[in-house]
């Protein structure tokens, strides 16, 4: 094990990965936390599952709104709260396309803007939500994409500078991939930003960057809708298969 945890470490820094203390006590992808429900899901088909993949505002999205995703059976939670869009990528297979889902759900890049894992390029992440957008596709998926919400720093990372640019130079070209590949994209950045033209609106926040319970509201308000649209198309296009 200790031989494990060196080549890890060596690994993360040559990569220029910033590690927390639990990473390495397993894969930095977390592969355990989802298994046995992964492994339960497979054996239970639906032809209108949907998979919602993330970092935390995925995550406290379920732990928060467990009602929600009670009302609506169907709907995976898959998100993991600090990770970034390279660990999205290095789990998406085992968290998300072999759950077999009609619809991915795809919400991520706040991490990487604050560099929980990797000096921040853009570049990169949306290659990275690119990446997961055809692996959807390819797997025979419908995907929904979705906006960053608004933030004007990083809570935890003070020194990080120019949040609010780099979100909504994110979300642009998170717009344009979505027009490229012919998806619908939910804006949830539009319908929570302040006006100050930064910031998460205070009343759908407890710390500037998560929504609170009445923040989710909002988002659950747009998505679903969004989710309804997409799964007619999905099983349209599977009778047209037939």
């Amino acid at each position: 094990m200790k031989n494990r945890t060196i080549a890890v470490l060596a690994v993360a820094a040559w990569l220029g990965m910033t590690l927390p203390a639990t990473a390495v006590a397993g894969h930095w992808g977390d592969f355990d936390r989802y298994a046995a429900s992964n492994e339960q899901l497979k054996r239970e088909k639906a032809d209108d599952r949907v998979v919602f993949v993330g970092n935390s505002i995925t995550d406290h999205w379920v732990r928060d709104r467990g009602e929600f995703f009670g009302a609506h059976p169907n709907y995976v939670g898959r998100g993991i709260s600090g990770q970034t869009t390279y660990a999205f990528v290095t789990r998406f297979r085992r968290d998300v396309t072999d759950l077999e889902p009609a619809v991915v759900v795809i919400n991520g890049g706040i991490n990487d803007i604050a560099e929980n894992s990797h000096p921040y390029n853009e570049d990169i992440t949306f290659g990275n939500i690119r990446t997961m957008v055809e692996q959807a596709m390819m797997h025979g998926s419908k995907v929904i994409l979705t906006t960053l919400l608004p933030a004007a720093n990083i809570p935890w990372r003070a020194e990080i500078e120019n949040t609010p640019d780099k979100i909504k130079s994110l979300n642009s070209r998170i717009c344009r991939l979505a027009y490229l590949y012919d998806l619908p994209v939910v804006d949830y950045y539009s319908a929570l930003i302040a006006e100050d033209g930064v910031s998460l609106k205070p009343e759908y926040t407890y710390d500037g960057l998560h929504p609170n319970v009445e923040g989710y509201k909002i988002m659950e308000a747009l998505i679903v809708p969004q989710i309804e649209l997409t799964l007619r198309d999905f099983k349209e296009d599977g009778t047209k298969s037939k």
